[in-house]
C-alpha cells in the first residue's frame, strides 16, 4: 500500500504539477495506511499472545468497516483529479499505445513474480 502511494505521488507530480494533491482517493488511501498504521501499533503494544490475538483481531473487524467507504463510495462522490477507467469503459480499449505497453509489461512482470515465487515455495516443501 505504500510502494503504490509513493508511486502514485510520482504519477502525481508527472501528471498534475504536484507530489500530493488532497485528491479524495489519495486522501481515503492515506487513511487507510493510517487505520493500518495504527494496527500494527496495537499489536506490537500488547505483549501477551493471546491478548495480542484477541485485540488485533477485534480491531481488524472495526477497521474493515471502514473500507467500503474509503475505498468504494467517498472517492465516487467528489470531484477526482483521476480520469475514468480506460478498460471497462466498453469494446474500445481507448488506452495511449505506450500506456498500454507500460501496463501489459507490469501485467506480464507480475506474472513472471508470482510463477517464481509459487516455484520457489512447492520447491521448499
Amino acid at each position: 500500500m505504500i510502494f503504490a502511494t509513493a508511486t502514485g505521488a510520482l504519477f502525481s507530480r508527472l501528471s498534475w504539477g504536484a507530489w500530493w494533491n488532497w485528491d479524495p482517493r489519495q486522501t481515503t488511501i492515506f487513511v487507510l495506511i493510517l487505520i493500518y498504521g495504527a494496527y500494527l501499533t496495537l499489536r506490537s503494544a500488547v505483549p501477551e499472545h493471546r491478548g495480542r490475538a484477541l485485540v488485533s483481531a477485534v480491531y481488524s473487524l472495526f477497521s474493515f468497516l471502514t473500507v467500503p467507504f474509503l475505498v468504494f463510495l467517498l472517492p465516487r462522490l467528489y470531484f477526482s483529479l483521476h480520469p475514468e477507467p480506460l478498460l471497462n469503459s466498453g469494446a474500445h480499449v481507448a488506452m495511449e499505445p505506450l500506456m498500454l505497453g507500460v501496463l501489459a509489461l507490469g501485467l506480464v512482470d507480475a506474472t513472471l513474480l508470482y510463477f517464481a515465487l509459487l516455484f520457489r515455495s512447492v520447491k521448499e516443501d
